[in-house]
């Protein structure tokens, strides 16, 4: 992206349903960043003052977009390794050259495989039989992974990666896609990974008012007043069309 008159703070622009500013609202609340959250649709553009000043900074008007002084960034993934260097506590990549190449394949293979799945069975233009198929193919990809999240309490780490913020909104998002897992082994060892994840403080200081009603099955986080353990942070609160894919 570019660069705009430097400002003081740092502004999210977030849509409060939206998958792909659901992964950077966890990284920002796991890092404990003070920052603005700016809560936007892409269906209010034009249409308030907001949405104004988030075309002004970024002209493709795409959600999410991360504005810190004079920089401004439109690609999540970005935004989250941005995020990782600017506060480096806690590490969310690996400082082995090794390891954080495996984690920006397991990124990749989320961006290029599972996100547009939810985007198709989200978008009302979908028919049934494209839904279906998607659910199956979703529901498969992550019982393919339920043995690795087995493991160790987080993917393939002992502590919270990137990767699992990743997962963390499609895991969330389950009851709303419609989708359930089969096989005992398989569903047991996702539900336990799910729960670690979403005890952690920062998912749920990262939830949007909407997010925390997509979850009946854990609507004791919804109930709760949600913030960041860590003294000196603020976050607050379907894929629009245009939103910024990774």
């Amino acid at each position: 992206m570019g660069v705009v008159a430097k400002r003081s703070a740092m502004t999210f622009y977030s849509d409060p349903t939206d998958h792909y500013s659901h992964c950077v609202r966890i990284v920002l609340a796991e890092k404990g960043v003070t920052v603005k959250i700016e809560n936007l649709k892409r269906s209010e553009l034009y249409t308030n003052d907001i949405s104004k000043e988030l075309l002004e900074l970024n002209p493709y008007g795409t959600i999410p977009t991360l504005v810190d002084r004079d920089l401004v960034l439109d690609v999540p993934i970005v935004m989250m390794e941005y995020l990782d260097e600017r506060f480096p506590h806690p590490p969310l990549f690996s400082v082995y050259p090794v390891a954080r190449a495996k984690s920006r394949t397991l990124i990749h293979r989320i961006k290029k495989e599972w996100f547009p799945v939810i985007d198709l069975i989200l978008d009302p233009a979908s028919s049934e039989e494209e839904k279906a198929t998607a659910r199956k193919g979703l529901a498969d990809g992550l019982t393919s992974i339920s043995d690795v999240v087995a493991e160790k309490p987080f993917f393939m780490s002992d502590e919270l990666t990137v990767v699992d913020c990743c997962l963390a909104p499609i895991l969330w998002r389950l009851p709303i896609l419609g989708i359930e897992l089969e096989g005992t082994k398989p569903r047991r060892n996702i539900q336990q990974y799910k729960e670690r994840i979403f005890d952690q403080d920062s998912f749920q200081a990262s939830l949007s008012e909407e997010e925390k009603l997509m979850n009946p099955e854990h609507t004791e986080y919804s109930e709760k007043e949600l913030r960041l353990s860590r003294s000196g942070s603020a976050v607050s609160g379907k894929t629009p069309p245009g939103a910024r894919p990774f």
